[in-house]
Protein backbone atom coordinates (compact mmCIF):
# COMPACT_ATOMS: atom_id res chain seq x y z
CA UNK A 1 0.00 0.00 0.00
CA UNK A 2 1.60 3.62 -1.26
CA UNK A 3 1.74 6.46 1.62
CA UNK A 4 -0.94 8.53 -0.67
CA UNK A 5 -3.40 5.17 0.14
CA UNK A 6 -1.92 4.81 4.01
CA UNK A 7 -2.39 8.43 4.89
CA UNK A 8 -6.25 8.76 3.73
CA UNK A 9 -7.02 5.35 4.91
CA UNK A 10 -4.90 6.22 8.25
CA UNK A 11 -7.07 9.42 8.76
CA UNK A 12 -10.59 7.65 7.96
CA UNK A 13 -10.15 5.34 10.51
CA UNK A 14 -8.94 7.68 13.08
CA UNK A 15 -12.33 9.69 12.03
CA UNK A 16 -14.58 7.01 12.11
CA UNK A 17 -12.97 5.73 15.18
CA UNK A 18 -12.95 9.74 17.38
CA UNK A 19 -17.29 9.44 15.52
CA UNK A 20 -17.36 5.88 17.00
CA UNK A 21 -16.29 6.58 20.69
CA UNK A 22 -18.50 10.13 20.32
CA UNK A 23 -21.55 8.49 19.65
CA UNK A 24 -21.19 5.79 22.33
CA UNK A 25 -20.54 7.73 24.98
CA UNK A 26 -23.17 10.68 24.24
CA UNK A 27 -25.50 8.00 23.90
CA UNK A 28 -24.82 6.87 26.99
CA UNK A 29 -24.05 9.99 28.37
CA UNK A 30 -27.63 11.36 27.60
CA UNK A 31 -29.72 8.70 28.21
CA UNK A 32 -28.51 8.37 31.69
CA UNK A 33 -29.14 12.26 32.05
CA UNK A 34 -32.85 12.27 30.34
CA UNK A 35 -33.53 9.13 32.92
CA UNK A 36 -32.18 11.20 36.04
CA UNK A 37 -34.05 14.41 34.96
CA UNK A 38 -36.64 12.19 34.19
CA UNK A 39 -36.79 10.38 38.14
CA UNK A 40 -36.90 14.14 39.37
CA UNK A 41 -39.92 15.49 37.70
CA UNK A 42 -41.74 12.28 38.61
CA UNK A 43 -40.74 12.04 42.16
CA UNK A 44 -41.67 15.98 42.42
CA UNK A 45 -45.16 14.52 40.70
CA UNK A 46 -45.79 11.94 42.73
CA UNK A 47 -44.76 15.02 45.76
CA UNK A 48 -47.40 17.17 44.95
CA UNK A 49 -49.89 14.18 44.28
CA UNK A 50 -49.41 12.85 47.70
CA UNK A 51 -49.94 16.33 49.29
CA UNK A 52 -53.43 16.35 47.99
CA UNK A 53 -54.69 12.97 48.81
CA UNK A 54 -56.74 13.78 52.11
CA UNK A 55 -59.56 11.85 53.86
CA UNK A 56 -62.89 12.17 52.20
CA UNK A 57 -61.65 12.62 48.94
CA UNK A 58 -62.26 9.89 46.36
CA UNK A 59 -58.71 8.26 45.49
CA UNK A 60 -59.63 7.30 41.66
CA UNK A 61 -60.88 10.82 40.84
CA UNK A 62 -57.67 12.19 42.48
CA UNK A 63 -55.80 9.94 40.28
CA UNK A 64 -57.66 10.45 37.06
CA UNK A 65 -57.48 14.53 37.58
CA UNK A 66 -53.41 14.31 38.53
CA UNK A 67 -53.23 12.14 35.69
CA UNK A 68 -54.49 14.46 32.95
CA UNK A 69 -52.97 17.56 34.81
CA UNK A 70 -49.30 16.15 34.56
CA UNK A 71 -49.62 13.86 31.34
CA UNK A 72 -48.62 10.62 33.36
CA UNK A 73 -50.18 7.47 34.91
CA UNK A 74 -50.75 8.51 38.37
CA UNK A 75 -51.76 5.65 40.81
CA UNK A 76 -53.02 5.17 44.73
CA UNK A 77 -52.10 2.76 47.03
CA UNK A 78 -53.47 2.10 50.23
CA UNK A 79 -51.00 0.95 53.06
CA UNK A 80 -52.00 -2.14 52.85
CA UNK A 81 -50.54 -2.17 48.83
CA UNK A 82 -54.36 -2.41 47.20
CA UNK A 83 -54.20 -0.31 44.20
CA UNK A 84 -57.37 2.25 45.39
CA UNK A 85 -56.89 4.86 42.40
CA UNK A 86 -55.13 4.55 39.00
CA UNK A 87 -55.25 7.26 36.16
CA UNK A 88 -55.24 4.31 33.29
CA UNK A 89 -58.26 2.45 34.56
CA UNK A 90 -61.76 2.44 36.18
CA UNK A 91 -63.38 1.89 38.96
CA UNK A 92 -64.34 -1.56 37.93
CA UNK A 93 -61.01 -2.59 36.70
CA UNK A 94 -59.03 -1.79 39.88
CA UNK A 95 -60.15 -4.65 41.69
CA UNK A 96 -58.43 -7.00 39.19
CA UNK A 97 -55.02 -5.30 39.31
CA UNK A 98 -52.19 -6.85 41.11
CA UNK A 99 -51.81 -5.99 44.87
CA UNK A 100 -48.75 -3.38 44.39
CA UNK A 101 -47.19 -3.60 48.56
CA UNK A 102 -43.81 -5.55 46.69
CA UNK A 103 -42.94 -3.12 44.07
CA UNK A 104 -39.65 -1.99 44.70
CA UNK A 105 -40.77 1.44 44.40
CA UNK A 106 -44.24 1.02 46.78
CA UNK A 107 -41.62 -0.52 49.37
CA UNK A 108 -38.43 2.01 49.43
CA UNK A 109 -41.24 4.72 49.47
CA UNK A 110 -42.52 3.37 52.62
CA UNK A 111 -39.92 2.64 54.37
CA UNK A 112 -37.46 5.35 53.34
CA UNK A 113 -40.23 7.92 52.28
CA UNK A 114 -39.45 7.98 48.22
CA UNK A 115 -38.22 5.41 45.81
CA UNK A 116 -38.00 5.15 42.04
CA UNK A 117 -37.63 1.65 39.91
CA UNK A 118 -37.42 1.08 35.77
CA UNK A 119 -39.27 -1.92 34.67
CA UNK A 120 -41.96 -3.10 32.34
CA UNK A 121 -45.38 -2.22 33.47
CA UNK A 122 -47.40 -5.49 34.53
CA UNK A 123 -50.51 -3.79 33.57
CA UNK A 124 -49.70 -1.88 30.57
CA UNK A 125 -46.83 -3.65 29.18
CA UNK A 126 -44.24 -1.41 28.35
CA UNK A 127 -41.06 0.07 30.00
CA UNK A 128 -41.72 2.90 32.42
CA UNK A 129 -39.83 4.77 34.75
CA UNK A 130 -41.80 4.94 38.55
CA UNK A 131 -41.69 7.62 41.60
CA UNK A 132 -42.95 6.72 44.32
CA UNK A 133 -44.01 9.29 47.52
CA UNK A 134 -45.24 7.86 51.14
CA UNK A 135 -48.59 9.56 51.75
CA UNK A 136 -50.87 10.15 54.98
CA UNK A 137 -53.35 7.48 53.50
CA UNK A 138 -50.85 4.91 52.03
CA UNK A 139 -48.17 5.70 48.61
CA UNK A 140 -48.47 8.23 45.79
CA UNK A 141 -47.39 6.76 42.68
CA UNK A 142 -45.85 8.59 39.07
CA UNK A 143 -44.96 6.60 36.65
CA UNK A 144 -43.77 7.98 32.63
CA UNK A 145 -42.91 5.32 29.99
CA UNK A 146 -39.25 5.18 28.51
CA UNK A 147 -40.18 5.18 24.69
CA UNK A 148 -40.25 9.34 24.21
CA UNK A 149 -36.78 9.09 26.22
CA UNK A 150 -35.31 6.53 24.07
CA UNK A 151 -36.59 8.32 20.77
CA UNK A 152 -35.27 11.43 21.51
CA UNK A 153 -32.07 9.90 22.17
CA UNK A 154 -32.09 8.07 18.73
CA UNK A 155 -32.81 11.06 16.92
CA UNK A 156 -29.99 13.06 17.94
CA UNK A 157 -27.54 10.37 17.55
CA UNK A 158 -28.80 9.97 14.04
CA UNK A 159 -28.37 13.49 13.46
CA UNK A 160 -24.59 13.29 15.05
CA UNK A 161 -24.20 10.46 12.87
CA UNK A 162 -24.96 12.51 9.86
CA UNK A 163 -22.72 15.54 10.80
CA UNK A 164 -19.97 13.09 11.38
CA UNK A 165 -20.65 11.89 7.96
CA UNK A 166 -20.44 15.32 6.02
CA UNK A 167 -17.09 15.80 8.44
CA UNK A 168 -15.72 12.54 7.02
CA UNK A 169 -16.35 13.83 3.40
CA UNK A 170 -14.65 16.58 4.24
CA UNK A 171 -11.67 15.21 6.03
CA UNK A 172 -10.85 12.43 3.48
CA UNK A 173 -10.79 15.04 0.73
CA UNK A 174 -8.42 17.13 2.77
CA UNK A 175 -6.33 14.26 3.63
CA UNK A 176 -5.88 13.08 -0.02
CA UNK A 177 -4.63 16.56 -0.72
CA UNK A 178 -1.91 16.10 1.49
CA UNK A 179 -0.91 12.93 0.99
CA UNK A 180 -0.16 14.04 -2.57
CA UNK A 181 1.77 16.76 -1.09
CA UNK A 182 3.72 14.60 1.16
CA UNK A 183 4.38 11.45 -1.20
CA UNK A 184 5.43 13.51 -4.21
CA UNK A 185 8.96 14.54 -3.07
CA UNK A 186 8.93 11.66 -0.69
CA UNK A 187 8.98 9.90 -4.14
CA UNK A 188 12.14 12.12 -5.66
CA UNK A 189 14.12 10.96 -2.45
CA UNK A 190 13.59 7.27 -3.10
CA UNK A 191 14.50 7.88 -6.76
CA UNK A 192 17.50 9.46 -5.34
CA UNK A 193 18.29 7.20 -3.11
CA UNK A 194 17.55 3.70 -5.21
CA UNK A 195 20.50 5.92 -7.74
CA UNK A 196 22.59 6.52 -4.46
CA UNK A 197 22.28 2.29 -3.88
CA UNK A 198 23.30 1.34 -7.17
CA UNK A 199 26.42 3.02 -6.92
CA UNK A 200 25.59 6.63 -8.41
CA UNK A 201 27.55 8.79 -5.92
CA UNK A 202 27.05 11.98 -7.87
CA UNK A 203 23.34 11.63 -7.45
CA UNK A 204 21.73 14.79 -4.95
CA UNK A 205 18.14 15.61 -4.31
CA UNK A 206 16.96 18.77 -6.26
CA UNK A 207 14.02 18.94 -4.24
CA UNK A 208 13.97 22.49 -2.05
CA UNK A 209 11.04 22.14 0.33
CA UNK A 210 9.94 23.99 3.67
CA UNK A 211 9.33 21.58 6.86
CA UNK A 212 10.42 18.53 7.73
CA UNK A 213 10.56 17.20 3.51
CA UNK A 214 12.79 20.05 3.34
CA UNK A 215 14.96 19.08 6.12
CA UNK A 216 14.75 15.29 4.82
CA UNK A 217 16.46 16.73 1.07
CA UNK A 218 18.83 18.70 3.37
CA UNK A 219 20.06 15.55 5.44
CA UNK A 220 19.99 12.93 2.47
CA UNK A 221 22.50 15.55 0.63
CA UNK A 222 24.82 15.32 3.35
CA UNK A 223 24.70 11.92 3.41
CA UNK A 224 25.64 11.71 0.16
CA UNK A 225 28.65 13.05 0.66
CA UNK A 226 29.16 11.19 3.92
CA UNK A 227 29.09 8.13 2.27
CA UNK A 228 31.14 9.47 -0.96
CA UNK A 229 33.67 10.62 1.69
CA UNK A 230 33.83 7.51 3.76
CA UNK A 231 33.82 5.33 0.64
CA UNK A 232 37.09 6.84 -0.23
CA UNK A 233 38.56 6.58 3.38
CA UNK A 234 37.41 2.52 2.93
CA UNK A 235 39.26 2.38 -0.11
CA UNK A 236 42.58 4.20 1.31
CA UNK A 237 42.26 1.64 4.26
CA UNK A 238 41.89 -1.10 2.17
CA UNK A 239 45.07 0.12 0.06
CA UNK A 240 46.95 0.38 3.50
CA UNK A 241 45.63 -3.35 4.93
CA UNK A 242 46.60 -5.02 1.87
CA UNK A 243 50.25 -2.90 2.27
CA UNK A 244 50.46 -4.07 5.42
CA UNK A 245 50.03 -7.47 5.21
CA UNK A 246 52.13 -7.89 2.31
CA UNK A 247 54.76 -6.81 4.62
CA UNK A 248 54.42 -9.32 7.37
CA UNK A 249 56.47 -12.29 7.27
CA UNK A 250 53.10 -13.96 8.68
CA UNK A 251 50.39 -15.92 6.02
CA UNK A 252 47.03 -13.96 6.42
CA UNK A 253 44.13 -15.83 4.95
CA UNK A 254 40.94 -13.95 5.48
CA UNK A 255 37.49 -15.89 4.98
CA UNK A 256 33.69 -14.42 4.43
CA UNK A 257 30.76 -15.93 6.06
CA UNK A 258 29.86 -18.19 2.95
CA UNK A 259 33.69 -19.89 3.30
CA UNK A 260 34.72 -17.99 0.40
CA UNK A 261 38.72 -16.83 0.74
CA UNK A 262 38.31 -12.93 0.27
CA UNK A 263 42.13 -12.04 1.06
CA UNK A 264 45.42 -13.74 0.91
CA UNK A 265 48.99 -12.43 1.31
CA UNK A 266 52.04 -13.76 -0.65
CA UNK A 267 53.49 -15.58 2.30
CA UNK A 268 50.20 -17.39 2.31
CA UNK A 269 50.17 -18.38 -1.44
CA UNK A 270 53.26 -20.03 -1.03
CA UNK A 271 53.05 -21.95 2.36
CA UNK A 272 49.77 -23.26 0.89
CA UNK A 273 50.88 -23.47 -2.50
CA UNK A 274 47.99 -21.20 -3.80
CA UNK A 275 47.79 -19.27 -6.67
CA UNK A 276 44.00 -19.10 -7.60
CA UNK A 277 42.61 -15.63 -8.29
CA UNK A 278 40.58 -14.51 -5.41
CA UNK A 279 37.77 -15.05 -4.35
CA UNK A 280 37.55 -19.23 -4.44
CA UNK A 281 35.94 -21.56 -1.60
CA UNK A 282 38.09 -22.39 0.97
CA UNK A 283 37.86 -26.02 0.22
CA UNK A 284 40.84 -25.19 -2.16
CA UNK A 285 42.98 -24.69 0.52
CA UNK A 286 45.15 -28.06 1.62
CA UNK A 287 43.21 -30.88 3.07
CA UNK A 288 45.11 -30.87 6.48
CA UNK A 289 42.88 -32.00 9.08
CA UNK A 290 44.52 -29.39 11.84
CA UNK A 291 43.47 -26.98 9.39
CA UNK A 292 40.07 -27.78 8.16
CA UNK A 293 38.79 -28.40 12.31
CA UNK A 294 40.18 -25.27 13.36
CA UNK A 295 37.67 -23.23 9.97
CA UNK A 296 34.85 -25.59 11.42
CA UNK A 297 35.45 -24.22 14.88
CA UNK A 298 35.53 -20.70 13.86
CA UNK A 299 32.23 -21.20 12.06
CA UNK A 300 31.01 -21.76 15.96
CA UNK A 301 32.97 -18.85 17.23
CA UNK A 302 36.03 -20.99 18.80
CA UNK A 303 39.16 -19.51 18.97
CA UNK A 304 41.96 -21.61 17.67
CA UNK A 305 45.41 -20.44 18.92
CA UNK A 306 48.87 -21.85 18.12
CA UNK A 307 48.04 -24.96 17.08
CA UNK A 308 51.23 -26.64 14.69
CA UNK A 309 50.39 -28.94 11.74
CA UNK A 310 52.43 -29.84 9.17
CA UNK A 311 51.92 -28.43 5.38
CA UNK A 312 53.99 -30.32 3.09
CA UNK A 313 57.07 -30.52 4.47
CA UNK A 314 56.80 -27.26 6.72
CA UNK A 315 55.79 -27.54 10.23
CA UNK A 316 53.28 -24.17 10.45
CA UNK A 317 51.82 -22.54 13.44
CA UNK A 318 48.33 -22.13 12.56
CA UNK A 319 45.75 -19.44 14.35
CA UNK A 320 42.71 -19.12 13.15
CA UNK A 321 40.41 -16.24 14.68
CA UNK A 322 36.10 -15.84 14.09
CA UNK A 323 35.05 -12.98 12.71
CA UNK A 324 31.98 -11.08 14.02
CA UNK A 325 30.13 -10.56 10.98
CA UNK A 326 31.17 -14.72 10.46
CA UNK A 327 33.69 -16.31 8.59
CA UNK A 328 37.49 -16.41 10.13
CA UNK A 329 41.04 -15.06 9.67
CA UNK A 330 43.56 -17.56 9.42
CA UNK A 331 47.58 -16.51 10.35
CA UNK A 332 50.21 -19.05 9.81
CA UNK A 333 53.64 -18.90 10.76
CA UNK A 334 56.51 -21.31 9.74
CA UNK A 335 57.97 -22.76 12.81
CA UNK A 336 60.27 -25.38 10.08
CA UNK A 337 63.83 -23.13 10.60
CA UNK A 338 62.76 -22.88 14.55
CA UNK A 339 62.08 -26.46 15.00
CA UNK A 340 65.59 -27.54 13.10
CA UNK A 341 67.14 -25.56 15.48
CA UNK A 342 65.14 -27.34 18.18
CA UNK A 343 66.10 -30.64 17.42
CA UNK A 344 69.71 -29.43 16.91
CA UNK A 345 69.44 -28.49 20.45
CA UNK A 346 67.79 -31.69 21.87
CA UNK A 347 70.59 -33.88 19.60
CA UNK A 348 73.21 -32.04 21.55
CA UNK A 349 71.63 -32.63 24.84
CA UNK A 350 70.67 -36.72 24.14
CA UNK A 351 74.44 -36.91 23.09
CA UNK A 352 76.29 -34.83 25.90
CA UNK A 353 74.06 -37.33 27.98
CA UNK A 354 75.42 -40.15 26.29
CA UNK A 355 79.20 -38.89 26.93
CA UNK A 356 78.65 -38.69 30.42
CA UNK A 357 78.24 -41.92 31.17
CA UNK A 358 81.59 -42.97 30.76
CA UNK A 359 82.72 -40.90 33.76
CA UNK A 360 80.27 -42.08 35.93
CA UNK A 361 81.50 -45.35 35.44
CA UNK A 362 84.97 -44.51 36.01
CA UNK A 363 83.82 -41.88 39.08
CA UNK A 364 82.36 -45.68 40.38
CA UNK A 365 85.27 -47.37 39.85
CA UNK A 366 87.32 -45.30 41.72
CA UNK A 367 84.76 -45.65 44.67
CA UNK A 368 85.20 -48.90 44.64
CA UNK A 369 88.89 -48.46 45.29
CA UNK A 370 88.82 -46.27 48.16
CA UNK A 371 87.16 -49.45 49.82
CA UNK A 372 90.97 -50.79 50.31
CA UNK A 373 91.76 -50.23 53.99
CA UNK A 374 95.15 -48.74 53.09
CA UNK A 375 92.78 -45.57 53.34
CA UNK A 376 91.50 -44.35 56.87
CA UNK A 377 88.23 -45.19 57.48
CA UNK A 378 87.29 -41.23 58.01
CA UNK A 379 88.92 -40.57 54.64
CA UNK A 380 87.49 -43.58 52.86
CA UNK A 381 84.01 -42.89 54.15
CA UNK A 382 83.93 -39.33 53.34
CA UNK A 383 85.27 -39.74 49.88
CA UNK A 384 83.10 -42.07 49.25
CA UNK A 385 79.72 -40.45 50.25
CA UNK A 386 81.28 -37.65 48.15
CA UNK A 387 82.15 -39.47 44.76
CA UNK A 388 78.39 -41.71 45.41
CA UNK A 389 77.07 -38.60 46.14
CA UNK A 390 78.19 -36.86 43.02
CA UNK A 391 77.86 -39.95 40.72
CA UNK A 392 73.96 -40.29 41.45
CA UNK A 393 73.31 -36.94 41.09
CA UNK A 394 74.98 -36.92 37.78
CA UNK A 395 73.09 -40.36 36.96
CA UNK A 396 69.91 -38.48 37.82
CA UNK A 397 70.44 -35.90 35.32
CA UNK A 398 71.52 -38.26 32.77
CA UNK A 399 68.21 -40.42 32.99
CA UNK A 400 66.24 -36.96 33.00
CA UNK A 401 67.96 -35.68 30.14
CA UNK A 402 67.12 -39.13 28.14
CA UNK A 403 63.89 -38.78 29.66
CA UNK A 404 63.31 -35.54 28.42
CA UNK A 405 65.08 -35.80 25.14
CA UNK A 406 63.28 -39.33 24.29
CA UNK A 407 59.89 -37.13 25.60
CA UNK A 408 60.41 -33.85 22.88
CA UNK A 409 61.57 -35.99 20.28
CA UNK A 410 58.02 -37.99 19.91
CA UNK A 411 60.35 -41.13 20.97
CA UNK A 412 57.71 -41.72 23.42
CA UNK A 413 54.26 -41.94 23.25
CA UNK A 414 51.99 -42.31 26.16
CA UNK A 415 49.65 -45.21 25.84
CA UNK A 416 46.74 -44.07 28.43
CA UNK A 417 44.47 -46.33 30.25
CA UNK A 418 42.09 -46.11 33.06
CA UNK A 419 44.09 -45.30 36.72
CA UNK A 420 42.71 -45.21 40.15
CA UNK A 421 44.26 -41.96 41.35
CA UNK A 422 44.43 -43.30 44.77
CA UNK A 423 46.30 -46.38 43.96
CA UNK A 424 49.13 -44.17 42.47
CA UNK A 425 48.98 -41.62 44.83
CA UNK A 426 49.47 -44.66 47.84
CA UNK A 427 52.88 -45.73 45.53
CA UNK A 428 54.09 -42.69 45.03
CA UNK A 429 53.84 -41.60 48.70
CA UNK A 430 55.01 -45.05 49.61
CA UNK A 431 58.62 -44.37 48.28
CA UNK A 432 58.81 -41.42 49.92
CA UNK A 433 57.08 -42.10 53.39
CA UNK A 434 60.56 -42.63 55.48
CA UNK A 435 61.62 -39.39 54.11
CA UNK A 436 58.82 -37.11 54.74
CA UNK A 437 58.79 -38.52 58.27
CA UNK A 438 61.92 -37.76 59.22
CA UNK A 439 61.23 -34.11 58.43
CA UNK A 440 57.98 -34.53 60.43
CA UNK A 441 55.61 -33.78 57.58
CA UNK A 442 52.21 -35.09 56.67
CA UNK A 443 51.59 -37.16 53.63
CA UNK A 444 48.13 -37.17 52.36
CA UNK A 445 45.96 -37.68 49.32
CA UNK A 446 42.93 -35.67 48.49
CA UNK A 447 40.42 -37.32 45.98
CA UNK A 448 37.65 -35.09 44.85
CA UNK A 449 34.16 -36.11 43.74
CA UNK A 450 34.68 -36.84 40.31
CA UNK A 451 38.14 -37.44 40.40
CA UNK A 452 38.92 -41.20 41.37
CA UNK A 453 39.75 -42.26 38.34
CA UNK A 454 42.07 -41.05 35.67
CA UNK A 455 43.02 -41.59 31.85
CA UNK A 456 46.89 -41.38 31.83
CA UNK A 457 49.90 -43.83 31.34
CA UNK A 458 50.37 -45.48 33.90
CA UNK A 459 54.06 -44.55 34.19
CA UNK A 460 53.95 -41.31 33.03
CA UNK A 461 51.16 -41.05 35.72
CA UNK A 462 53.76 -41.94 38.28
CA UNK A 463 56.68 -40.29 37.29
CA UNK A 464 54.41 -37.07 36.73
CA UNK A 465 53.36 -37.03 40.51
CA UNK A 466 56.36 -38.90 42.20
CA UNK A 467 58.66 -35.51 40.93
CA UNK A 468 55.83 -33.32 41.83
CA UNK A 469 55.87 -34.65 45.29
CA UNK A 470 59.61 -34.85 45.37
CA UNK A 471 59.71 -31.45 44.64
CA UNK A 472 57.44 -30.65 47.47
CA UNK A 473 59.32 -32.55 50.16
CA UNK A 474 62.50 -30.33 49.14
CA UNK A 475 60.64 -27.17 50.05
CA UNK A 476 58.33 -28.27 52.21
CA UNK A 477 59.87 -27.90 56.12
CA UNK A 478 56.56 -28.42 58.28
CA UNK A 479 53.14 -28.74 57.39
CA UNK A 480 51.63 -30.85 54.88
CA UNK A 481 52.45 -32.46 51.09
CA UNK A 482 48.37 -33.70 49.76
CA UNK A 483 48.11 -36.08 46.44
CA UNK A 484 44.70 -34.03 45.01
CA UNK A 485 42.09 -34.87 42.10
CA UNK A 486 39.21 -33.38 41.22
CA UNK A 487 36.82 -33.38 38.36
CA UNK A 488 36.93 -30.30 35.71
CA UNK A 489 35.30 -29.28 32.61
CA UNK A 490 36.79 -32.06 30.30
CA UNK A 491 39.09 -34.13 32.37
CA UNK A 492 40.65 -34.63 35.69
CA UNK A 493 42.86 -32.33 37.25
CA UNK A 494 45.45 -34.02 39.65
CA UNK A 495 48.45 -32.47 41.03
CA UNK A 496 50.34 -31.69 44.89
CA UNK A 497 49.60 -29.12 46.90
CA UNK A 498 52.42 -28.28 49.75
CA UNK A 499 52.50 -25.99 52.62
CA UNK A 500 56.02 -25.25 51.71
CA UNK A 501 58.10 -21.85 51.09
CA UNK A 502 56.53 -21.35 48.00
CA UNK A 503 57.46 -19.62 44.60
CA UNK A 504 56.99 -15.54 44.13
CA UNK A 505 55.25 -14.64 41.72
CA UNK A 506 58.23 -13.29 39.01
CA UNK A 507 59.53 -17.40 39.15
CA UNK A 508 56.10 -18.94 38.04
CA UNK A 509 56.71 -18.29 34.48
CA UNK A 510 59.52 -20.27 33.94
CA UNK A 511 59.16 -22.94 36.64
CA UNK A 512 58.71 -25.77 33.90
CA UNK A 513 61.50 -24.36 32.07
CA UNK A 514 64.56 -26.98 31.77
CA UNK A 515 67.53 -26.81 34.35
CA UNK A 516 65.47 -23.66 35.77
CA UNK A 517 65.87 -23.17 39.98
CA UNK A 518 64.12 -20.88 41.66
CA UNK A 519 66.43 -20.99 44.40
CA UNK A 520 69.45 -23.15 43.06
CA UNK A 521 71.96 -23.70 46.10
CA UNK A 522 69.03 -25.59 48.11
CA UNK A 523 67.71 -27.53 45.01
CA UNK A 524 71.72 -28.97 44.41
CA UNK A 525 71.56 -29.11 47.73
CA UNK A 526 68.45 -31.68 48.45
CA UNK A 527 69.46 -33.12 44.85
CA UNK A 528 67.31 -31.81 42.52
CA UNK A 529 68.21 -31.54 38.90
CA UNK A 530 66.17 -28.69 37.90
CA UNK A 531 64.64 -31.26 35.10
CA UNK A 532 61.64 -33.01 36.83
CA UNK A 533 58.81 -30.21 36.22
CA UNK A 534 60.26 -29.66 32.79
CA UNK A 535 59.44 -33.81 32.31
CA UNK A 536 55.80 -33.46 33.86
CA UNK A 537 55.06 -30.79 31.44
CA UNK A 538 56.34 -33.01 28.58
CA UNK A 539 54.48 -35.82 29.85
CA UNK A 540 51.25 -34.24 30.55
CA UNK A 541 51.40 -32.39 27.34
CA UNK A 542 51.97 -35.71 25.53
CA UNK A 543 47.94 -36.70 27.04
CA UNK A 544 46.57 -33.58 25.35
CA UNK A 545 46.57 -31.86 29.03
CA UNK A 546 48.43 -28.81 30.63
CA UNK A 547 49.92 -28.40 33.70
CA UNK A 548 49.80 -24.89 35.73
CA UNK A 549 50.63 -23.62 39.08
CA UNK A 550 49.80 -21.45 41.89
CA UNK A 551 52.16 -20.65 44.54
CA UNK A 552 52.27 -18.08 47.69
CA UNK A 553 55.49 -16.60 49.02
CA UNK A 554 55.37 -18.65 52.69
CA UNK A 555 52.14 -20.37 52.54
CA UNK A 556 52.85 -23.10 49.88
CA UNK A 557 52.25 -24.14 46.15
CA UNK A 558 49.76 -25.68 44.00
CA UNK A 559 51.15 -27.46 41.12
CA UNK A 560 48.41 -29.27 38.91
CA UNK A 561 47.87 -31.05 35.98
CA UNK A 562 44.84 -31.51 33.70
CA UNK A 563 44.49 -34.56 31.85
CA UNK A 564 41.40 -35.23 29.82
CA UNK A 565 38.56 -37.61 29.50
CA UNK A 566 38.82 -40.88 27.86
CA UNK A 567 37.58 -40.97 24.01
CA UNK A 568 34.15 -42.07 23.77
CA UNK A 569 33.63 -45.15 21.42
CA UNK A 570 32.77 -43.72 17.83
CA UNK A 571 34.89 -40.27 18.49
Amino acid sequence: MRLTQRLVFGSLLLLGTFLLLVVVSFDRRLGRRLKDETNAEILRDARLVAVQWLPGLNADSLADVAGSALSRRVTLIAADGTVVGDSEFDDGALGGLENHATRPEVVAASATGEGTSQRVSASAGDEELYGAVRAPLGVARVSSTTARLDELVSGMTRDMLAAGGIAGLGALLLAMLFARSVARPINELRDDARALAAGDLTRRPSLSAPGEVGELATAFHRLAEELSTRLQALEANDALFRALTESLNEGVVALDAQQQVVHMNDHARRLLGIRDALPFPADQLPRDRVLRAAIVGAGRGELTDALETQLDSRTVALTVRPRATGGAVIALFDLTPLRRLETVRRDFVANVSHELKTPLTVVGGVAETLQDESVSVADRRRFIEMILGNTRRMQRIVDDLLDLSRIESGGWVPNPTPLYVASVAAEVLATVHDKGHARGLTLATDVGAGGGEVFADPTALRQVLANLVDNALRHTTQGTVTVFSRAVAGGIAGGVRDTGSGISAEHLPRVFERFYRVDAARSREEGGTGLGLAIVRHMVEAHGGRVSVESQVGVGTTFQATFPNAPTPGS
